[in-house]
C-alpha cells in the first residue's frame, strides 16, 4: 500500500519502479507471462515489505496503532509512511514530487499490457487522480482509507484511520525516520547484488 515509497526505493530503475508499485496486486507465484524485469521489481518489493515488517521502527509504528485498529496496523502504517515521505520529499529527492510521480505513471503506462489486467482499472485510476502526490495532504489520506474500507467485505475500522496518525505525529514522524534510512540502504543493497 505504500505505492510512493516503493516507487522511489526502487532508484531510477523504470521497470523495478514499475514492478515495485504493481507488487501489491501481484500475490503468490509470479505470473508465468510476467516479464522478467517487472518480476525483478516484484521481488524488491516483497523483500522491502519483508524489511518493513522485521524492522524496529517499523514494529514500534505498528504498536502505536490503538487497539481497535490493531488488526490493520501494518496497512495504515504503509499509508503514513507514504504521508510522512511526501511531506519530507523536498530534503529526500531532488525531484520535485509532483514531476517523480508524473514519472512513475508514465512508466506505468508504457508497461500496462505486461501487468495483470485486474490491476489495469487502478493503476490508471492512480494516474488520473494522482494518488501519490494527494498522499501530501491528510485529506489524500482519509480518501486513501475511505476507498480501501470500501473495499474489505466485513466491516472495519479503516475509516478516519488518519486520526491515528494525528494523534501521535511525532511518534510516527520519528519511526518514519529512522526506518527510511535503513530501508533505503537495504534497497539500494538489493539492487546491487540483484543487478
Amino acid at each position: 500500500m505504500n505505492f510512493l515509497a516503493h516507487a522511489l526505493l526502487a532508484g531510477d530503475d523504470a521497470a523495478l519502479v514499475v514492478g515495485g508499485v504493481v507488487g501489491d496486486w501481484i500475490k503468490g507465484p509470479l505470473p508465468a507471462g510476467l516479464p522478467q524485469d517487472l518480476a525483478r521489481g516484484v521481488a524488491l518489493h516483497r523483500a522491502i515489505d519483508n524489511h518493513a515488517e522485521s524492522h524496529p521502527a517499523f514494529c514500534n509504528s505498528r504498536s502505536r496503532v490503538s487497539p481497535q485498529r490493531r488488526r490493520y496496523a501494518g496497512v495504515l502504517v504503509d499509508i503514513y509512511y507514504d504521508h510522512l515521505l511526501a511531506r519530507e520529499w523536498t530534503s529526500l529527492h531532488p525531484v520535485p514530487l509532483k514531476l517523480f510521480n508524473a514519472e512513475v505513471y508514465r512508466r506505468i503506462e508504457t508497461r500496462l499490457n505486461d501487468l495483470p489486467a485486474d490491476a489495469h482499472r487502478v493503476l490508471r485510476l492512480m494516474a488520473c487522480e494522482d494518488w501519490l502526490s494527494s498522499y501530501a495532504g491528510m485529506d489524500g489520506i482519509a480518501d486513501v482509507l475511505a476507498r480501501m474500507s470500501r473495499r474489505v467485505r466485513q466491516p472495519n475500522p479503516l475509516l478516519g484511520g488518519e486520526q491515528e496518525l494525528i494523534a501521535d505525529a511525532e511518534g510516527f514522524h520519528n519511526d518514519f525516520r529512522h526506518w527510511f534510512v535503513d530501508a533505503s540502504a537495504f534497497a539500494a543493497q538489493w539492487r546491487k547484488a540483484n543487478a
